[in-house]
């Protein structure tokens, strides 16, 4: 699919998964660290890839979300997305990413909470791009 850009974000990595990430503006700018659990040092004070992907996915949704609720003419407050980003072996012997998004539309209703969150998932362009290529999973709560 083509698009016509109207950003382009910038970011820069020296040294993988155990080196160093900066953005074009600078606001970024922070070590990473290969998490233990993966076989790294888990440095203190340092990021990983699936940390920031996370990160972006679960600010992209939200955004979506506002997309889809002002679509709906529903009005939203105190939403939260948390993004969950997997890292493990994949089926073909390599290695791949899963996601799960919990999204929390308070004074919502359960139907028309997953109603927004499904359509959500069909605006945000994280999860236009995921899919078909990554297990998303969509959990949707309207606590208040």
């Amino acid at each position: 699919m083509k698009i016509e850009k109207i950003f382009t974000a910038q970011a820069k990595a020296k040294g993988g998964r155990d080196g160093h990430v900066t953005t074009d503006n600078n606001v970024l700018d922070i070590d990473l660290s290969t998490p233990k659990e993966m076989g790294g040092p888990g440095k203190a004070g340092a990021t990983n890839p699936e940390q920031l992907f996370a990160a972006g996915y679960a600010a992209c949704f939200e955004g979506a979300l506002g997309v889809a609720a002002r679509q709906a003419k529903v009005k939203l407050e105190g939403v939260t997305v948390e993004a969950f980003i997997g890292f493990g072996k994949a089926e073909d012997g390599g290695y791949g990413i899963s996601a799960d998004l919990h999204v929390n539309i308070p004074g919502v209703e359960q139907a028309q909470a997953e109603q927004l969150v499904e359509a959500a998932h069909g605006i945000c362009p994280y999860s236009r791009a995921t899919k078909g290529n990554i297990e998303v999973t969509l959990n949707t709560t309207t606590n208040a």
